[in-house]
């Protein structure tokens, strides 16, 4: 059990290092600052929606205060009965000056349903930039500026963006789940971009349309849970690269009840081990307390473990709380900074998920189940064509 002991202890210290330095890569991030576009392109931002989410409306309405940058806002449900839809009007209402279409259409396109709603409402869309946005992200005023930055660099055909958390109550549900976010995967994004990954972070994802034709448009990421891994590897596939913009916004943790979130980080690991099985399977390094606390248990609570942990505990603290400060001039308002007291907490319920998901592989997904993705590497780029216009319907 001694040399058990030591083991996690060594594994400890590995996961401190990726602690700190993570939190070194998020500051230097938070403080670079790439100059301004050449021009003032105009983004369309698709916007998916299912349900009156929490904060629905606050985070719509950020989209709306984008410093006068032109934008077209398209807003898709597949109801006339979708309670988003008094959401978007009353956004409408508080933005009569912005250029807001709503799609309503129940056509079916696979069982990636988001993907089905984002075909659904391509047709409205006005311009040939393109940012897909989920429902639930809050952005900075310059969010599209800084999409439109990254996206003239020379080869970049995919943008990206870091996210943080933000809780849509106060209470311990919502703190394990922003704090998982902000602390854990924002951190470990930007460490993976470190080791030459270029992965899509599907809370935005823009492009040029005629990019979108070249890999069979919309249609080609229907049939995967996990849109946007495939996309970001369909533009690989191009020779182009994803490059991350230099925002970040955060997304609602919207759940108040423990089994909730449970099983919204099951489908995330479920997808990622079926995607990434070596680098899922790694991930668990990312965990300082929990092997220190084995380390502990293994040693029968010798001194040295006792001490181990409570460093452990301490520079893990340092590490997010250097992280929250990098970020909350960022943050637009909505930073949430994370406990000391509840980080072992966190990193339990997050090896507790990383075991539940070697249990199965379908994931629930608003309502419907689906089997998580496969690897994705078969796909390869349909058409090499550029698109041409979309006839755009009136704006209802």
């Amino acid at each position: 059990m001694i040399w058990l002991s030591y083991v996690a202890g060594f594994l400890t210290l590995i996961g401190l290092g990726q602690a700190v330095y993570g939190s070194l890569l998020a500051t230097r991030f938070a403080a670079t600052r790439r100059p301004p576009p050449q021009q003032r392109t105009p983004v369309t931002v698709l916007k998916p929606l299912y349900g009156d989410e929490p904060l629905l409306e606050e985070a719509l309405s950020s989209h709306c205060r984008q410093n006068d940058w032109p934008f077209q806002l398209v807003c898709g449900v597949q109801s006339p009965d979708d309670a988003a839809l008094a959401v978007v009007q009353r956004v409408r209402d508080r933005f009569p000056d912005a250029d807001i279409a709503v799609v309503v259409d129940p056509t079916d396109h696979g069982p990636n349903r988001k993907v089905g709603n984002l075909i659904n409402m391509l047709p409205a869309a006005k311009h040939r930039l393109l940012a897909i946005a989920d429902s639930d992200l809050h952005v900075a005023p310059g969010y599209l500026e800084r999409i439109v930055t990254a996206i003239e660099a020379p080869g970049c055909g995919l943008v990206t963006t870091l996210y943080a958390g933000f809780p849509a109550s106060r209470g311990l549900t919502g703190a394990l789940g922003a704090t998982a976010i902000t602390h854990y995967f924002l951190p470990g994004a930007l460490l993976a971009r470190g080791m030459g990954r270029q992965d899509c972070l599907g809370a935005t994802m823009a492009l040029q349309r005629d990019t979108l034709a070249r890999i069979g448009g919309l249609e080609a990421l229907v049939t995967h849970l996990a849109d946007d891994n495939a996309l970001g590897r369909l533009v690989s596939g191009l020779g182009l690269s994803v490059r991350l913009a230099d925002t970040i916004p955060s997304v609602t943790v919207p759940e108040i009840r423990i089994a909730a979130l449970f099983r919204h980080e099951l489908r995330w690991a479920r997808t990622i081990r079926a995607l990434e099985p070596a680098a899922f399977a790694a991930s668990c390094l990312q965990y300082p307390l929990v092997w220190a606390a084995l380390s502990l248990v293994f040693s029968g609570g010798a001194i040295w473990a006792v001490f181990l942990f409570l460093v452990a505990w301490l520079l893990r603290a340092m590490a997010a709380h250097r992280i929250d400060q990098a970020l909350r001039p960022l943050l637009s308002g909505v930073a949430f900074p994370v406990s000391f007291w509840l980080l072992p907490l966190r990193e339990l319920m997050s090896i507790v998920v990383m075991i539940a998901s070697y249990g199965g592989d379908s994931v629930d997904w608003r309502g419907h189940t689906m089997l998580a993705d496969g690897p994705v590497s078969p796909l390869q780029p349909v058409s090499t064509k550029p698109i041409s216009p979309t006839p755009v319907p009136p704006a209802p």
